[in-house]
């Protein structure tokens, strides 16, 4: 297994998402849908969100880049550069304040 650069990747996702009408883009960087751990760059544009949707198992979001907001329900969480957010086992969604890069860990039991 040969290293990845985060911050090469991020920066080739982030220029995909400016590059869509949707203002996103996602890469797995690690792991598959059959893995019991599966890592994903996801690069949102200043703006555009991830709409609601819920989690298929204990999950994490590291941010890379910029700055998010991940809500649940009536609850709410900021995370910026060098920030680790814990995502609630709840429906949940993320808001990009800023073009953003963020590292969802997904462990799946």
């Amino acid at each position: 297994m040969s290293p990845s650069s985060l911050s090469v990747l991020a920066e080739e996702q982030l220029a995909l998402a400016r590059a869509t009408d949707s203002g996103r883009s996602a890469r797995t960087v690690h792991g598959g849908q059959d893995s019991p751990l599966r890592q994903t760059l996801v690069a949102l544009v200043a703006g555009h969100a991830l709409a609601e949707h819920a989690s298929p198992g204990a999950a994490t979001l590291q941010v890379l880049r910029g700055r998010v907001r991940l809500t649940a329900q009536d609850r709410s969480w900021s995370g910026v550069a060098g920030d680790l957010l814990v995502i609630p086992d709840a429906r949940h969604a993320l808001h990009a304040d800023e073009d953003s890069v963020v590292l969802l860990t997904v462990a799946r039991c």
